[in-house]
C-alpha cells in the first residue's frame, strides 16, 4: 500500500515538473516563434490568446471523458500530445501549421492540467495530508528548468526545434514509463465500470451532476484573481521595472526569475503549513503577503524595491492555486457519488486559463489609460478578496473522523497500470 502511494506520487510529481518544462519552453520562446513564422504584432495576440481559450474548452472536455475513462489514462496520453505539439511548433514553416500546432497544444494542455489535478487531489485523499502543494512546486521546478534552456537556445541562436527535440525525446518516454504508476482514488471507480461494459448507465448518472456552480463559486473567483495576479508578473513585470522604475534591460529580466524561485520555495514549504496550522490560515496569509507584494511594487520608488515586490508575490501567490483544486475535492467528498471530485476540478481549472486571459489585457489597458502604479492595486484588491472567501478552504470532517481523509484501500490499491 505504501509502495503504490509512494509511487503513484513521485510519478504524478514528474508529470507535473515535465508540464512545467514544456509550458516554460513555449511562452518564453514567443519572440522566435513570431520571428520564425513572420507572425505580425497585430496577430499575434490572437494565437496567444487562443491556447488558454483552448485549453478552457480541453478542460471542459476532459469532465466529459473522466465519466468514461479513467484520468491517469487521460493524463498518459494528453502528455505525450502537448510535448509532439511543443515540437510541432518549432518545426512548422508556415503560419497554418503554427495555428493547428498551437490549437493541438491548447487542447491538451486543458486536458493534461485538468487530469493531473484530479490525480494530485484523489492522491491527497488517500494521503490524508497536504501533499497538492508539492506537485505544483515540481511544476515550479519544471518552470524554471524549461525557461532556463530556453535561455540556452536564445543565447547561442539555436533554431527552435533544436531547443525543442531534445527535450521531447527525453520527456515523452519518460512520462509514458511513469504513468505506469499513476494511482487513481475515489472517482476511478465509476470509469471503470463504463470502460468494462458494467453499469455503464450507472457512472453516467453517478458523475454526470457533480456539485453545483454555485457551491464552487467562491473558489472559482480565487482561482480567477489568482492567475490574474501571475499573469500580471509573467507578462508586466520586466517592463513594469524597466519603463516605471528604470532599471537596466538586464535588470528588467530579474523579476520573473525571482518570482519563479520564490514560488518554488513557497510551494516547497507550504504543505507543512497547511499541516501545521490548516488551509484556511496559510490561504489568507498568502493572500495577504500577496496584496503587501502588490502594494510594495505600486509604491517602490526603486528597481531593487520593485524587486521586493515581486518576491512577496511569488511567496503569497503560490499557495492560493493548489489549495484552491484540494479545497473543490473536499468540497466534492460531500457529494458523496463517484467522479464528482474529478468533474468539480475539472470545472475548476477553465477558470485558471480565465485568470490568464483577463490579467495581462487588464494591466495593459489600465497602465495606458491610467498608470502602471495604478494598474498594479488592481490584482492587489482582488487577491485581497481571498481572505473573504478563505472560509471555503475549510477542512471539512471525513467519515473517518478528524479534518483529512485517511486511504480507501479498496481503491488505491489499483494503479493505472492495471487498465
Amino acid at each position: 500500500m505504501t509502495d503504490v502511494l509512494r509511487r503513484g506520487r513521485a510519478s504524478l510529481a514528474f508529470g507535473f515538473f515535465a508540464q512545467g518544462v514544456a509550458f516554460a519552453l513555449l511562452v518564453t520562446r514567443i519572440p522566435a516563434i513570431q520571428d520564425r513564422y513572420g507572425v505580425s504584432d497585430a496577430l499575434l495576440p490572437v494565437f496567444l490568446a487562443a491556447v488558454p481559450v483552448l485549453a478552457g474548452v480541453g478542460s471542459v472536455l476532459s469532465e466529459r471523458l473522466v465519466r468514461r475513462v479513467r484520468p491517469s489514462r487521460l493524463l498518459r496520453w494528453s502528455q505525450p500530445v502537448v510535448l509532439l505539439a511543443l515540437l510541432g511548433v518549432g518545426t512548422g514553416d508556415r503560419v497554418a501549421l503554427l495555428a493547428v500546432a498551437l490549437a493541438v497544444f491548447g487542447l491538451a494542455v486543458g486536458a493534461l492540467d485538468a487530469s493531473m489535478n484530479m490525480l494530485g487531489v484523489s492522491l491527497q485523499r488517500a494521503y490524508g495530508r497536504s501533499i497538492m502543494l508539492g506537485f505544483h512546486a515540481a511544476y515550479s521546478l519544471g518552470g524554471i528548468l524549461g525557461a532556463s534552456l530556453a535561455w540556452a537556445g536564445a543565447h547561442w541562436d539555436l533554431a527552435l526545434w533544436v531547443s525543442y527535440l531534445p527535450v521531447v525525446v527525453v520527456l515523452v518516454p519518460a512520462a509514458l514509463v511513469g504513468s505506469r504508476w499513476y494511482v487513481d482514488e475515489g472517482g476511478g471507480a465509476a470509469a471503470e465500470e463504463a470502460e468494462t461494459g458494467g453499469g455503464a448507465g450507472g457512472a453516467e448518472a453517478g458523475v454526470g451532476g457533480g456539485i453545483g456552480f454555485r457551491v464552487l463559486l467562491p473558489l472559482c473567483l480565487v482561482m480567477t484573481f489568482a492567475y490574474i495576479g501571475d499573469s500580471t508578473v509573467s507578462n508586466w513585470s520586466a517592463k513594469y521595472l524597466q519603463d516605471v522604475l528604470g532599471s537596466s534591460e538586464q535588470l528588467a529580466t530579474v523579476p520573473y526569475n525571482v518570482y519563479m524561485v520564490t514560488t518554488l520555495v513557497g510551494r516547497a514549504v507550504g504543505d507543512f503549513g497547511v499541516r501545521r496550522f490548516g488551509a484556511v490560515a496559510v490561504v489568507r496569509c498568502g493572500a495577504v503577503v500577496a496584496a503587501v507584494g502588490f502594494a510594495v511594487v505600486a509604491g517602490a520608488p526603486g528597481a531593487w524595491t520593485g524587486m521586493l515586490g515581486f518576491t512577496l508575490l511569488g511567496l503569497g501567490l503560490c499557495v492560493l492555486v493548489p489549495q484552491t483544486f484540494a479545497a473543490a475535492g473536499r468540497l466534492a467528498e460531500r457529494d458523496g457519488r463517484p467522479g464528482a471530485s474529478d468533474a468539480a476540478v475539472a470545472r475548476l481549472n477553465v477558470f485558471n486559463y480565465v485568470g490568464f486571459l483577463i490579467g495581462s489585457p487588464l494591466v495593459g489597458a489600465l497602465g495606458g489609460a491610467w498608470s502602471y502604479r495604478g494598474a498594479m492595486l488592481v490584482p492587489m484588491v482582488l487577491v485581497l478578496v481571498t481572505v473573504v472567501y478563505a472560509r471555503s478552504f475549510g477542512d471539512r470532517p471525513s467519515r473517518y473522523g478528524g479534518g483529512h481523509e485517511r486511504p480507501r484501500t479498496a481503491d488505491v490499491g489499483r494503479g493505472s497500470n492495471g487498465l
